[in-house]
């Protein structure tokens, strides 16, 4: 068998040489990731396209910290899904992945104040909670990172860098904006997972990641608001090319039946029905993914410039601690043994 570790190693000399060559070596990448871990599917992205958005990021970040992510990219990929899996034990987790933002009017991005005890003091916290919090999640999420790299807390560093990742990927996603999160309200059922889970899986080998060079981010807040308003705005064509699609196909044609690991047997939208949705959309999920990739790796390196851009060379020599392991394979056992919350209230599939 291969050695992958052997042959990325190969590969980054391609990466460093030439903008094609980051191209053949993002290309790579994405082959070795769909050959490792597509078979886990869930809610937001999806766990294939949440753990792909992280991978490439690390691939965009800037000298003085690309090194550091490199060394621990399996990290950061594979923890990626962390949230998703703790949302199914953890009663506070689901809302941090999602706004409701209809739920506050049409004039919502004008009414709801972007900072969080503004808007705790006008709607109550519960409220707030009740509807999804992701974008002040993710402004929490960016301080504790920068708290982070200030201490030079590689554990952290790690730990919230992942998380942060999967926080931002949902903001992307115009489907985690809205009361009609799965098309419940427009009988549209199952458009939650077609959208953000299927097109990727389907499409995403033919997408193009290369998304350039990281930015600063001058206000992570007001970054995180605009990425949830750009989302909401492509709501409406996400409904409505999926319910003029539907009118097209009979069901027998809407739908297929595909083999997935362990045996199982899934209906699952057909490819056909798939295509031409995102033939539809104009390549509306690729630009969201693409998007994603690049603000994970801006939201890196902004809470690295703030702590003060810290010598990363002299963490890349430290390696995971056996304590974050062991917290992490404790949280994995609690997530698979333990007691699941009864239906949790938050964009369920």
């Amino acid at each position: 068998m291969l050695n992958l570790t052997y042959l990325l190693l190969v590969l980054i000399f391609a990466y460093f040489g030439s903008v094609s060559g980051k191209k053949f070596f993002l290309s790579i990448c994405f082959i070795l990731l769909a050959a490792t871990g597509s078979q886990n599917r869930a809610i937001g992205w999806g766990f294939f396209a949440h753990k792909l958005i992280n991978r490439m990021a690390v691939l965009s970040l800037p000298d003085g910290l690309i090194g550091f992510y490199k060394k621990h990219i399996e990290f950061v990929t594979d923890h990626a899904v962390d949230p998703d899996q703790r949302r199914n034990v953890v009663p506070e987790e689901a809302a941090r992945h999602y706004i409701d933002i209809d739920h506050y009017g049409k004039d919502a991005f004008r009414v709801v104040p972007r900072p969080w005890f503004e808007a705790v003091k006008k709607y109550s916290e519960d409220t707030l909670q009740a509807y999804g919090i992701v974008p002040w999640w993710i402004e929490v999420m960016k301080n504790r990172l920068t708290s982070a790299f200030k201490k030079g807390d590689v554990d952290r560093i790690l730990r919230y860098s992942a998380d942060i990742g999967h926080y931002i990927g949902d903001a992307h996603v115009p489907l985690h904006t809205t009361e009609n999160y799965n098309g419940q309200l427009t009988n549209q059922k199952g458009i939650h997972g077609f959208w953000e889970s299927r097109l990727p899986e389907l499409m995403s080998k033919d997408y193009d990641y290369w998304t350039g060079k990281t930015e600063y981010l001058e206000s992570p807040l007001d970054f995180a608001w605009n990425t949830v308003e750009g989302s909401h705005r492509a709501t409406d064509s996400v409904l409505h090319f999926e319910a003029a699609l539907n009118k097209l196909f009979d069901s027998d044609k809407k739908y297929a039946l595909e083999s997935k690991s362990g045996g199982a047997t899934m209906r699952v939208y057909s490819e056909a029905y798939s295509r031409e949705y995102d033939r539809m959309l104009n390549g509306m999920t690729e630009r969201r993914l693409r998007r994603a990739i690049r603000m994970v790796s801006s939201m890196w390196m902004t809470c690295w410039i703030d702590a003060g851009q810290p010598d990363m060379r002299r963490m890349e020599s430290g390696e995971v601690s056996d304590s974050l392991k062991q917290a992490a394979a404790a949280e994995e056992y609690l997530w698979k043994t333990g007691k699941r919350l009864e239906r949790i209230k938050g964009h369920e599939d």
